[in-house]
């Protein structure tokens, strides 16, 4: 009997003879490179345990990753593939492993998400007929890359993402997730002020003083513009937080006044108006939805101060920064109406271009020439920057694509109208925040490409899918 059982035990001396060998060829290897690469696998198979040994962990690796990681100085795309791509595919095989856990449902705000995505991939047909193969891949590699916000959202909403999540608990992580912000946006203040080497693949865009030309803060992103949307969206927090009572907000207030100022210094120093227009708008739905509240009035004093603090700190690090920056919104607000197209950096004069092109072919316009290919393709004549999602979608996916991501928005501001109503007060602080927001990214798209912002979506649509799981 004895002997039988011995006969079944496995047997393991392959595998350690196989890892002996391994780790000699690592001890024996010439170069710290060949090490490196032949060390990989154990340290991806290791990230890859981590990772799977929980539903949602990936979710938390892969946000991480996108905020506190400079994509790898590799000529692929616009900036070089991005670590956190790692755990986007490890999410994937883990949605695949939990395949069981899923419960989908087709209402609220995925059936604008499906539309949009799918939209989105049909173009890429077009893309191929009327730019050629190269910009219709890069076309479906930006359909791909916005398709992980939506399986974020999914994973966490009706997967295993969103088990556990009942309570409290959704707020359990944010601290992390806060901190994690904070630190990406002082290293965009520390970047600035020493003006260290750029990421691979950055926004050639820079602020000329009399001291010199300065390349705007950008932090760990690929632009300016992407940083200050980064800080405009904790800096929401922020203000939802100071608006409800201590024990709802996902740190301590000393926590908050700490954070607040780097995201507001990272904010300025990104030079970006268009973020700062999504702060008020927010600040604006904020105060209307708390307007028979006392609560909101005693935070004025702590917010007001806030702003005061950090505009301080950017005036007695970056002087003759604070003072142009200052000018220029001064500027902006001054001059809007007259000298509208110089305010808004040339963008009118291209939103023009665009428009004649769409009364010049109204048939084309009804299905566009495939998403995200205005910047490369020379369809137009010449390679086109929109800056604004409305009108860029209108061309590129036509007006089914324009309207699904209108019905989008709109389901996001009711999902996050109802969350925010809710009697569960963490499910009313995400929803708030969360409805802000969402208001002020909805006035925003009118000078950006915010469904771009590959790195970001899948942090807003998380927090969007935390409200609707907490239900």
């Amino acid at each position: 009997m004895i002997s039988s059982v011995a006969e079944r035990r496995p047997s393991y001396w392959p595998a350690a003879v196989a890892c002996g060998l391994w780790a000699a060829a690592v001890a024996a290897a010439p170069t710290l490179t060949a090490k490196a690469v032949l060390a990989a696998p154990a340290l991806l198979i290791a990230i890859g345990a981590w990772t799977l040994a929980r539903p949602a962990r990936w979710i938390s690796a892969f946000l991480a990753a996108a905020l506190l990681l400079p994509p790898l100085p590799i000529a692929i795309g616009d900036s070089g593939p991005h670590p956190a791509l790692i755990f986007a595919a490890l999410g994937f095989f883990a949605g695949l492993v939990w395949m069981g856990e899923w419960r989908l449902r087709v209402d609220g705000v995925r059936a604008p998400m499906i539309a949009l995505w799918g939209i989105m991939l049909a173009s890429v047909g077009l893309a191929a007929i009327h730019s050629g193969e190269e910009v219709a891949a890069a076309s479906l590699a930006r359909v791909l890359l916005f398709g992980i916000s939506l399986y974020v959202f999914f994973f966490t909403a009706d997967g295993p993402g969103g088990r556990g999540f009942a309570g409290i608990r959704p707020l359990r992580s944010l601290p992390a997730l806060y901190w994690i912000g904070a630190a990406s946006a002082a290293f965009a203040i520390v970047d600035f002020y020493f003006q260290l080497p750029a990421p691979a693949g950055y926004g050639p865009q820079f602020v000329w003083l009399d001291t010199g030309v300065f390349r705007r803060a950008q932090g760990l992103f690929y632009e300016a513009g992407t940083l200050g949307n980064f800080c405009a969206f904790f800096l929401v927090l922020i203000a939802v937080a100071f608006s409800r009572r201590r024990q709802e907000a996902p740190v301590s207030r000393m926590g908050l006044i700490a954070g607040g100022a780097l995201f507001f210094v990272a904010l300025v120093l990104s030079y970006s108006r268009a973020s700062v227009v999504n702060v008020l708008v927010a600040a604006g739905v904020l105060a209307w939805r708390n307007r028979r509240r006392v609560r909101l009035v005693r935070a004025l004093p702590v917010l007001a101060a806030l702003v005061g603090v950090g505009a301080y700190a950017v005036w007695e690090i970056f002087p003759r920064f604070a003072e142009l920056y200052w000018n220029r919104l001064a500027g902006s607000a001054q001059f809007f109406f007259s000298a509208t197209d110089g305010i808004l950096s040339g963008r009118l004069a291209t939103w023009q271009t665009l428009l004649d092109w769409i009364s010049a072919h109204p048939w084309q316009t009804l299905i566009g020439i495939g998403y995200k290919t205005l910047p490369y393709t020379t369809y137009l004549g010449a390679p086109i920057v929109a800056d604004n999602m409305y009108l860029s979608l209108l061309v590129e996916t036509g007006v089914a694509g324009l309207a699904a991501l209108i019905w989008l928005n709109v389901a996001i501001l009711r999902s996050s109208a109802r969350a925010a109503g809710s009697k569960n007060p963490h499910r009313a602080f995400l929803g708030t925040w969360m409805l802000c927001f969402w208001a002020g990214q909805v006035v925003q798209m009118f000078s950006v490409d915010l469904l771009t912002y590959w790195r970001l979506l899948p942090l807003y649509f998380w927090v969007l899918a935390l409200a609707e799981a907490d239900a």
